[in-house]
């Protein structure tokens, strides 16, 4: 893809420098022509052709960090011994309330 990038550079630098060497032509001709003809037709081309790739390495992205995201949830694990997480009170202690009248 490099390949064609370089030669549509090189033709448009050569049409831009034609346009800008010419007897009828100026120099904002021609680096209107590089741009027009040139650089934005091959940057909307590296664009498009780059699409697969950057969809491809936002999917592997998301993926390690989900992969990371199960390691550390593994490496916590929950109480599974069935107890409460905490001691229960003591049945000595008396509830406070009021007294009856």
């Amino acid at each position: 893809m490099y390949l064609i990038v370089i030669a549509w550079f090189y033709v448009t630098l050569l049409m831009a420098l034609v346009e800008a060497f010419s007897t009828q032509g100026t120099v904002l001709g021609a680096i209107i022509t590089f741009l027009l003809y040139g650089l934005l037709p091959i940057s909307l081309v590296i664009y498009l052709f780059g699409t697969p790739l950057r969809r491809k390495e936002r999917l592997k992205a998301e993926q390690n960090r989900l992969e990371a995201e199960s390691k550390i949830n593994s490496s916590v694990q929950p109480d599974a011994s069935g107890h409460a997480p905490t001691l229960a009170e003591d049945a000595a202690v008396a509830p406070v309330r009021k007294e009856p009248v």
